[in-house]
């Protein structure tokens, strides 16, 4: 098949045989391929054009020869798009790749959960043709909403879902937002989200606040539940839930060990200072933290401390209890 396609090229460029050999050489170099090359193909490009655009490359040596092969082959018409070919590759791999379409170019980004829509956005802004500034300004628009967020509430913290996500070239930040909050809704409600407001005890909008407080506050994933029933014991008796990792979010910083003068800051996120709840999310919950703040385990803990090295805390119904793991947690080297 091969000697057929030379012969009928060398036919049609009426050519001697030495140039034969040359287009021989073209359509089948030897030895190995070159080194790969991006190759750009705009759209409604001809195959006269895209063999120019292979020329200039490097990918074949000769425009109009690769342009006879096409027609000899009866080959295209070819996609649009980003390629990688190599120089001097066979004609016929040329055409295969260019049949086949461009490659689909994807971007990878990775939204561990805890994370402040601050942080997502520099996550994003780190995206290739992306930036920080844009996704802010989409969060900001209004244009996308939760079905989970209150007409008052403007700001969608806690309400983009913490995830792995493939992203192709053309998502612009608008486009990552939407997804990131169609996913949150989807896995809020896979969670039970909806039906938190049944009780009466808190509206869907606060178990997500809660939710975000066990996300922030748990460093191993038993203690999500217990510190879930914390909140909501400290809640039903109208204490101060005196939560730190709402200090942290109050001071804009995210640091090891709150101290006594951050829990004087003046903000509805000071839990120290603010009875109830904080009047957002603090930060994106993942699925085991919405579960959590939805089926918490049943005990009256109104306490936790961390108590070992690991994040693992110890958890009391009382004060004496509370300052009994406060000393283990000295002892352990855990505070």
């Amino acid at each position: 098949m091969k000697r057929i396609v030379l012969i009928a090229l060398a036919a049609a460029l009426l050519v001697s045989g030495g140039a034969a050999y040359a287009v021989q050489r073209a359509v089948d170099p030897p030895g190995a391929a070159g080194e790969p090359v991006a190759v750009s193909i705009p759209q409604g490009s001809s195959t006269a054009r895209i063999a120019e655009i292979l020329q200039t490359e490097g990918v074949v040596p000769s425009a109009r020869n690769f342009r006879l092969y096409v027609r000899f082959k009866k080959a295209g018409p070819f996609q649009a798009g980003d390629y990688t070919l190599e120089k001097r590759a066979p004609f016929g791999e040329i055409v295969e790749a260019l049949s086949a379409g461009p490659e689909i170019i994807q971007d990878k980004l990775t939204v561990p959960e805890g994370l402040t829509l601050d942080q997502i956005a520099d996550r994003v802004g780190k995206l290739p043709g992306r930036s920080a500034e844009a996704f802010m300004e989409a969060v900001e628009s209004g244009d996308v909403r939760s079905e989970f967020q209150p007409e008052n509430v403007s700001l969608m913290e806690g309400l983009l879902f913490p995830d792995t996500y493939l992203l192709d070239r053309t998502d612009d930040e608008l486009d990552i937002l939407k997804r990131m909050v169609a996913t949150f809704d989807r896995v809020a409600i896979e969670a039970g989200v909806p039906n938190a407001g049944q009780g009466g005890r808190v509206t869907p909008y606060e178990a997500i606040i809660i939710a975000s407080l066990v996300e922030r506050e748990a460093r191993v994933p038993a203690d999500r539940g217990p510190i879930a029933r914390v909140i909501y014991n400290r809640l039903d008796k109208g204490m101060q839930l005196q939560v730190d990792a709402t200090v942290l979010y109050a001071l804009g910083e995210h640091k090891t060990r709150v101290l006594f003068k951050d829990l004087e800051i003046d903000s509805p996120y000071n839990t120290y200072k603010v009875a109830g709840l904080p009047p957002t999310p603090i930060a994106a919950p993942g699925r085991a933290a919405l579960e959590a703040a939805i089926s918490p385990p049943k005990n009256d803990f109104l306490f936790y401390v961390v108590v070992k090295p690991d994040g693992t805390h110890a958890f009391a119904s009382t004060g004496a209890g509370h300052q009994a793991n406060i000393r283990q947690a000295e002892r352990n080297g855990a505070r």
